[in-house]
């Protein structure tokens, strides 16, 4: 008797110092309890929101020290000493985590408290727990306490809890069934190594599940999905085979469309059918629930079977187009807008398992109805589209080439199909027409393109303009008389002859640029003629010619009537010459402005005495003042 009791004692140690990673539920749990557990959400920000009245330890927006928490994305970018690249377990980029740096004291990781349970009951109380060291330090361990009025009716320690990978997220819980007198009950996950070189886990995933036996479901009894097609009709058998475990079971079937599970009245078999008449596309799921018979109407209290899942189908809506009406010798482009394999029949037997299939070198025989029948998880839809191929357009213009004059028009016109442009458009009264009214400035090539829809081809018509006969005799010209001038005729046009008039004291009134040496003032005209019956033109050129000019340098007012006066004849050729004479001394001694008037050799009345004087002789202003020397002779 000693020795068996030795045995046992034995044997208790080494179960005591094994591991205990979970005493999970094994059969099937039910929807998790609202209220008595958290997947901590997610959202777009780094930090999610704190949990204050469920936990003893404090929040930090960062990385937390002992005694502290976060809810987070991703452990990157916190403490160096954890695993870098930790996430949620369930692997949503945009989810949340608890990430828990142990107090030095025991504290409460999680708690939260239940109302509404059903007695004598199974429950699961679980989370995925991960350590997040990256070397060795000490081990978290985390015991799972369920409280019943404040008494503790069950505890599960994890036992330490190794270091790893980024990815050795576990599952650890308990299972345990409520007492009779079941009343508030107090879930906690609390912390059971010190705090320090290590300690640090992060949680996910807390749940609350009843727990109950094995449901499991099938679908006609052979799988759990099954497919129709928009529109079409089937029955499908939904059963359930459940294991031992309830006194009195009670079943449920229960539909989601989703918006959230709800009963099918009257289902309450373990086997049901469900029919569908006229399909609507969408995603229906059946689950059966089961719990003993005064539970079954209580959420809390019942297990659920895994989804059986029917997808109608929605037909696929394959709308057959192309790039037609296509010209001869071009590719036809089908097309077709929706759908997952295809299938293509036309003309000349073709045929094509592509969506958009290309035939090439299109021939007139080509032309015709193309089918396209699109297929989406067994249902299929056609569509049909009809393709014209036409012949080549042989584009033809009323003429190729002609010739206008400088601001003259001409129409054009071309001819083979039913739409036109031209370019380029300057100088025409509508490119977009067959005929058009064209008025270029300059010879200019244009380019018609002709098409009809599908074919198009171009010609060119070259319009050459003339330029009109253009004069320019050049600017006024002064001259003395006796003098010579070249004129500075210029013309422009295409094809022009040109002759100056009156041909009088020119040396060749048939040259551009003659020299004309005129007594008198005189207007010449240049002449220039379009030999092509364009435009002619002319412009005149004045010639002022004026008096050679000779200033005396000598008189005698000795009153004999022979040279009595300083007398300058060219004087009288100007409007207003201005004459000033001086003596030695500077003092001004005759001027005469305006009309010329010969000078007396007196001075306020007074002979002069023989002498020099001194002359400055403003004509205009095309001509330098003349200066010099007189010697008036008594």
């Amino acid at each position: 008797m000693r020795c068996l009791s030795k045995f046992l004692f034995c044997c208790l140690i080494v179960l005591i110092s094994q591991p205990l990673f979970a005493q999970v539920c094994t059969g099937t749990l039910g929807d998790p309890v609202s209220g008595a557990g958290t997947d901590f959400g997610n959202g777009s920000s780094n930090f999610g929101t704190p949990i204050p009245s469920n936990t003893n330890y404090t929040y930090i927006n960062g990385t937390p020290n002992d005694g502290q928490y976060t809810i987070v994305k991703s452990t990157a970018g916190l403490n160096p000493g954890w695993l870098q690249d930790i996430r949620n377990h369930t692997g949503d980029p945009n989810g949340y985590m608890m990430v828990v740096n142990a107090d030095f004291n025991k504290g409460i990781f999680y708690q939260s408290t239940v109302n509404n349970l059903c007695p004598n009951t199974t429950y699961e109380f679980a989370s995925y727990i991960i350590n997040i060291l990256r070397g060795s330090g000490i081990k978290p361990n985390v015991k799972f306490t369920i409280e019943n009025n404040g008494v503790s009716i069950k505890e599960f320690s994890t036992g330490d809890i190794l270091e790893g990978s980024s990815s050795n997220w576990v599952k650890y819980g308990t299972i345990f069934t409520t007492p009779a007198n079941v009343g508030i009950i107090t879930i906690k996950m609390t912390n059971e190594n010190p705090g320090g070189g290590g300690n640090d886990l992060a949680l996910d995933d807390i749940t609350f599940r009843p727990c109950g036996p094995t449901i499991i479901p099938s679908l006609n009894n052979a799988q759990t999905n099954a497919s129709l097609c928009e529109t079409a009709s089937g029955s499908f058998n939904l059963s359930a085979t459940v294991s031992s475990g309830y006194t009195d079971p009670v079943y449920q079937w229960q539909i989601n469309t989703g918006n959230g599970w709800s009963d099918i009245l009257g289902e309450t078999a373990q086997q049901t059918t469900v029919s569908f008449v006229n399909a609507v596309q969408g995603t229906y799921q059946y689950r059966l629930l089961a719990a003993e018979r005064l539970n079954i109407t209580s959420a809390n209290c019942r297990i659920a079977s895994a989804p059986l899942t029917i997808t109608v189908t929605a037909l696929p809506n394959p709308i057959a187009s192309s790039n037609g009406p296509v010209c001869a010798g071009s590719d036809i482009q089908l097309s077709a807008t929706d759908g997952t394999t295809f299938s293509w029949a036309g003309p000349n037997n073709f045929t094509s398992n592509q969506k958009n299939p290309i035939l090439t070198n299109a021939t007139v025989n080509m032309s015709g109805d193309y089918t396209v029948t699109a297929f989406t998880n067994g249902c299929s839809r056609s569509s049909t589209v009809n393709v014209q191929v036409l012949n080549p357009i042989v584009p033809s213009t009323s003429f190729t080439a002609t010739s206008i004059c400088q601001g003259d028009n001409v129409n054009l016109e071309a001819f083979g199909g039913t739409a036109y442009s031209w370019f380029p458009t300057t100088g025409l009264s509508n490119p977009s027409a067959s005929k058009t009214n064209a008025t270029p400035t300059e010879t200019t090539t244009y380019t018609v393109t002709i098409s009809n829809g599908a074919c198009s081809a171009s010609a060119q018509v070259t319009i050459n303009v003339n330029k009109n006969a253009t004069a320019n005799a050049g600017e006024d010209q002064k001259l003395l008389n006796g003098q010579k001038t070249t004129l500075n005729g210029k013309v422009t046009g295409d094809n022009v002859y040109y002759y100056w008039t009156p041909a009088d004291y020119l040396d060749d009134p048939n040259k551009l640029n003659p020299i004309a040496k005129p007594p008198a003032d005189i207007t010449y005209t240049l002449h220039a003629i379009s030999s092509l019956g364009c435009l002619n033109s002319e412009d005149d050129v004045f010639i002022k010619v004026y008096p050679e000019i000779v200033i005396p340098n000598s008189f005698s007012p000795n009153g004999d009537s022979i040279n009595d006066t300083w007398n300058i004849a060219a004087a009288e050729a100007f409007a207003n010459p201005i004459i000033k004479v001086t003596n030695r001394y500077g003092q001004l001694v005759y001027q005469s402005t305006g009309k010329f008037k010969p000078w007396d050799g007196k001075f306020n009345g007074k002979d002069l005495p023989t002498a020099t004087y001194y002359y400055s002789i403003y004509f205009n202003e095309d001509f330098a003042t003349y200066t010099g020397w007189i010697m008036l002779i008594r």
